[in-house]
């Protein structure tokens, strides 16, 4: 498995995309070097420029090593991060850094020493970066800017999936990727935990599984609260208030997390009231939702990303389930709540000190009717 270019290098956007493709390449490596006193794997993250020179310092002393006992030795500098376009990797010392580093590996003989270096983010534009990709055994995982772009997550949920021999329908995979937001380390767990629930041969993951199985981690840990308050059990609101002020929760949050849950019901609850949205088993239509985007769109103009102030940004089955026909609130309702919402931050601003006791008695202002 060993490379006969200089050395190995594997790049991306990603850090956990970027590190696991590095430990598999790493494990091939290893077996090639079968002493474990010839492996070393050494940190390359740096916070500030004299870290960078440590570091490079560091690999530059393991890489000239010899072996104590002839043979060849592996050196794995990971979780490189002076090399993206940061105050740390723009500064003119780090530069000068790399530089030393390219030097170093261009004199690097595989025949001695297997260099493998892993580095996320990544400055594209950089010479290094283009010196790398003629000189090294280059990789560039997970897609240029996987951490922002719906596509590229999508891209990496796919190809997990297939191999673990499954499919996302398309519904299942807007609901993963709205569900869990873009952290790529949790796409991939969930990716795993839906494949495993799969019925004994079935191959595809449809909507329902991700809706039963994978939680709304995309609104943080008071997604609880919201859900609590939107059903309208007054007792499980003001449990689930408690458990995240008792974990050192601040108010914050919580009320914004309401607000958003609260703006989308507020668009739904009109557009049911206009008869434009239906709701049902499995959400809301997305011909409904299409031809309603085609009346109302114009009054988004510009808003293209994924909002709260914008229905039409939403997953129809996620704002269906949002919106049960059973729970949807009455619209004197929601503008009340959004009234409330507004007082408690005001309140919380002169009460700093009691911020779980204003959202209780604007729970039970709301939901105790």
């Amino acid at each position: 498995m060993s490379s006969a270019k200089p050395f190995i290098f594997v790049c991306g956007a990603d850090d956990f995309l970027v590190n696991r493709a590095g430990k598999t390449r790493f494990g091939e490596l290893a077996r090639e070097v079968e002493d474990e006193f010839s492996r070393e794997m050494l940190s390359g993250f740096a916070s500030n420029v004299a870290e960078v020179e440590a570091a490079v310092g560091r690999f530059r002393e393991s890489v000239q090593t010899v072996s104590m006992f002839g043979g060849r030795r592996l050196v794995w500098l990971k979780d490189v991060n002076f090399l993206a376009d940061t105050p740390t990797g723009r500064a003119e010392s780090t530069l000068k850094v790399v530089e030393d580093l390219q030097e170093l590996l261009a004199k690097v003989n595989p025949a001695e020493v297997l260099v493998l270096i892993t580095a996320a983010p990544i400055d594209r534009r950089r010479a290094f970066y283009k010196w790398c990709e003629k000189t090294a055994d280059f990789v560039f995982t997970g897609g240029a800017g996987t951490d922002k772009n719906a596509d590229a997550l999508a891209g990496v949920v796919m190809a997990e999936a297939r191999v673990l021999g499954v499919t996302f329908s398309e519904g299942a995979l807007r609901l993963l990727l709205a569900r869990v937001g873009p952290n790529t380390r949790l796409l991939i767990e969930e990716t795993h935990k839906l494949a495993t629930a799969l019925d004994e041969g079935a191959a595809v993951i449809e909507e329902p599984l991700v809706d039963e199985l994978t939680p709304n981690v995309a609104e943080g840990d008071f997604f609880e609260a919201a859900e609590a308050f939107f059903s309208g059990d007054l007792k499980w609101t003001l449990a689930a208030l408690h458990r995240h002020f008792f974990g050192g929760g601040d108010a914050r949050p919580v009320i914004s997390s309401l607000q958003n849950r609260n703006r989308l019901l507020l668009q739904v609850r009109a557009l049911v009231d206009a008869g434009d949205l239906r709701p049902g088993p499995r959400g809301f239509s997305k011909a409904d939702l299409d031809r309603a985007a085609e009346t109302y769109g114009r009054h988004f103009a510009g808003a293209t990303e994924k909002s709260a102030y914008n229905l039409f940004t939403q997953h129809p089955f996620y704002l269906g389930k949002l919106a049960d026909a059973k729970k949807l609130p009455g619209m004197r309702r929601l503008i009340d709540n959004q009234m409330e919402l507004v007082n408690a931050f005001e309140e919380i601003i002169r009460r700093p000190a009691e911020q779980e006791d204003v959202l209780r008695e604007m729970t039970v202002r709301c939901l105790g009717a």
